[in-house]
């Protein structure tokens, strides 16, 4: 077979689909695009859809919370995680929260640019949410020492306002101004009253993150203490979303058909939802996120907004976050797999491969595009023969060792790492921190360690999850936890460790927890059958008791009531 380069094969469905949603100016819900890794909706956005989307009138801004994860970002030369994001060091808060806002006020100055965003506008929706009096004189005096005994008297906020920009311009360097704006190219086709219009605009759209940051310092103290204690603010974690929030409804506003028409696509939103608070200038990440998504659903539902696509491959975003945010219609959902096994065949056979070594693709790994892209990369180097040396003469070597790099760098590490959380689950079940509905009778792990020793914890989480895979192994691997009533299975800590680690998916439509492919789904075979040869007698009698003599236990019969 002859080196051919890979191309991005178009999926019309989806596209349609997705270009519908983003050719509205302004729409009532967020569309959330969600599906298992390695199905290619990150390349269908890079690759098919962004270039469209940034011509004419049409304006697009790009987020990848991910970039702040430079060890695992082809932004920096890596190779996106097979497993979830989550296996990887979680970045910065201030780091996401700076590329947000960053992307969102270069949006709102083009609008700026076009006219479109005004002083007056802004004024108006800034007002409309907060109060401005204190704010604002507080920015004038700390523009203008000279103005405080001017600042007095019953001025109204608009008055304030104007004064406000006024001062403002005064420190801002002109030249600055006219350089973001443009207006140096243009000069000769503007009026001065037009120009001024323009720099009034942006240095409105200053003021705006002026007073907003003032208000926020007011709450710093607050903010800290709830950061301490552990709390629950929805008023504070507002206000470290005031700004981006802001930004949204300038941009909702200013749409406007074959003018102007931003819209936004923040890809690994989950990233977000997971970052680090390394300071007290915001409240955790967690509320952050979910401030950040109830204002732009508030926002659709009350004055339309902007489309927004919320890319992501965590399983809460296919069913639990619609819950959690209000009920099951609350997003559009989009949900994106790899091809079936008969499209993946029309594209990839004769191009990439033959048909005998289609055969063996589509029974070990499955159509998954990743898997079919990193194969055919292996299979046209010669990087396999250095590992299997004279042994690697045919494509099922070539096979057994792309299966071998999952086992050992992809699918080992994330079951360790879901062997860290169901050792958490097992102290904190302990500590009393695991509500009793989720320890309810007859389930495997409703007795954990009464011990903090590590090596027992450790003995009883191995247990836990090799029990949960070989359930996962007798219903083949489909457990429909919706058509079967089976929600229960999200009590269970395994299941909950391996869909946070990226090893299972859960589906919305058709409602199945699965792995996220048939390659991955070998290598936990492999994880399984290894850990059993590896235990010594103790543990293996241990093992078959909770097989055998539990053998009817809550977990197998929850499994067996979603089996497909």
């Amino acid at each position: 077979m002859v080196n051919k380069a890979w191309r991005i094969i178009p999926r019309p469905l989806l596209e349609t689909v997705l270009n519908n949603h983003a050719q509205h100016h302004r729409v009532p819900q967020p569309l959330i695009l969600h599906g298992p890794r390695g199905v290619g909706k990150t390349t269908l956005i890079l690759e098919r859809l962004l270039g469209e989307w940034n011509k004419g009138p049409h304006l697009t801004g790009y987020i990848d919370f991910a970039e702040s994860i430079e060890d695992h970002h082809p932004q920096f030369n890596k190779s996106f995680p097979w497993a979830s994001w989550s296996n990887c060091p979680p970045p910065a808060l201030s780091s996401c929260r700076s590329k947000l806002e960053h992307t969102l006020e270069s949006m709102v100055e083009k609008g700026v640019k076009l006219g479109t965003i005004s002083s007056h506008q802004i004024f108006t929706t800034l007002n409309k949410w907060h109060g401005l009096n204190t704010a604002l004189r507080r920015v004038i005096q700390s523009n203008n020492a000279a103005s405080k005994s001017a600042v007095v008297g019953k001025a109204s906020p608009s008055v304030l306002w104007d004064r406000a920009v006024f001062a403002l311009s005064a420190r801002c360097n002109a030249q600055e101004i006219d350089g973001v704006l443009g207006l140096s190219e243009k000069w000769k086709g503007l009026s001065i009253e037009e120009a001024s219009y323009f720099r009034e605009a942006f240095l409105a759209l200053r003021l705006a993150k002026e007073v907003i940051t003032v208000q926020h310092g007011w709450r710093a103290n607050a903010i800290a203490h709830l950061n301490r204690t552990g709390g629950f603010s929805r008023s504070l974690a507002h206000s470290c979303t005031d700004w981006p929030c802001l930004l949204l409804e300038l941009l909702s506003q200013a749409a406007e058909i074959d003018h102007f028409q931003p819209k936004l696509v923040i890809n690994n939103i989950d990233v977000l939802r997971n970052a680090t608070l390394n300071d007290d200038s915001s409240v955790s990440a967690s509320m952050y996120h979910d401030s950040l998504i109830w204002r732009m659903i508030a926002l659709g539902a009350n004055e339309r907004c902007l489309p927004i696509i919320l890319v992501t491959s965590d399983s809460y975003y296919s069913y639990q976050a619609y819950l959690d945010f209000g009920f099951t219609d609350i997003f559009i959902s989009r949900e994106m797999f790899g091809w079936t096994p008969q499209e993946a065949k029309m594209h990839m056979v004769t191009d990439y491969f033959s048909p005998s070594e289609w055969t063996v693709i589509a029974e070990v790994l499955g159509p998954i595009p990743r898997h079919l892209f990193e194969l055919y990369a292996l299979k046209q180097s010669d990087y396999y023969q250095k590992v299997m040396g004279d042994k690697g003469s045919t494509f099922e070597d070539i096979v057994d060792a792309y299966l071998a790099y999952l086992q050992i760098t992809v699918v080992n590490p994330a079951m360790d790492n879901a062997l860290e959380l169901l050792k958490k689950f097992a102290v904190d079940a302990r500590n009393g921190k695991i509500s009793k509905d989720k320890l309810r009778f007859g389930a495997p792990w409703r007795h954990p360690p009464k011990t903090d020793d590590p090596t027992q914890c450790m003995e009883w989480a191995k247990l836990q999850l090799m029990d949960f895979v070989q359930c996962l192994v007798n219903t083949e691997f489909g457990v429909n936890y919706l058509a079967d009533c089976s929600l229960e299975i999200f009590d269970d800590p395994s299941a909950v460790a391996l869909v946070e680690v990226g090893l299972l998916y859960a589906q919305r439509d058709p409602s199945f927890i699965r792995p996220i492919s048939r390659g991955i789904q070998r290598c936990l075979v492999r994880w399984l059958v290894q850990q059993r040869m590896q235990m010594n007698f103790q543990n293996l009698l241990q093992y078959l008791w909770q097989r055998i003599i539990r053998g009817r236990s809550y977990r197998h019969l929850m499994l067996e009531a979603g089996y497909k």
